[in-house]
């Protein structure tokens, strides 16, 4: 088998090729997205846990950029969309979490976790 290099992105860049027209996906779960999301025009939302049966919604003749909130399950999401024969995928590494620090749009309330000056303990508020 083949090894095919997984092409990943920063959440900057990401921002910069929305506005060339390209498809986000959100593979976070239902009751993640429901808490907060992309605010961008065009944001696609397949579950990780349901990509299988949904792919087909997937344009293969489109550019796409699968995000969840860290980048770990948008990176499984791309390995497995690739075994499938799609071509014109991008991970967007550190996720939503990183969009959001970095005050990109969202819709919704983001609680993120940032290294506070004591470490992000759990006795900070």
């Amino acid at each position: 088998m083949e090894t095919i290099k997984i092409k990943e992105v920063c959440p900057t860049s990401t921002l910069e090729l929305i506005k060339r027209n390209y498809l986000l996906i959100d593979v976070r779960e239902e009751n993640e997205f429901h808490q907060f999301s992309f605010d961008v025009p065009r944001v696609l939302h397949i579950p990780l846990s349901k990509l299988e049966e949904r792919m087909n919604e997937i344009p293969k003749n489109e550019k796409v950029i699968l995000v969840c909130l860290t980048g770990e399950r948008s990176l499984r999401a791309v390995q497995f969309l690739n075994e499938y024969g799609f071509t014109n995928l991008l991970n967007m590494k550190k996720g939503l979490s990183k969009w959001a620090q970095k005050g990109y749009p969202i819709k919704g309330v983001a609680i993120i976790e940032e290294k506070s000056c004591c470490g992000g303990h759990s006795h900070c508020n």
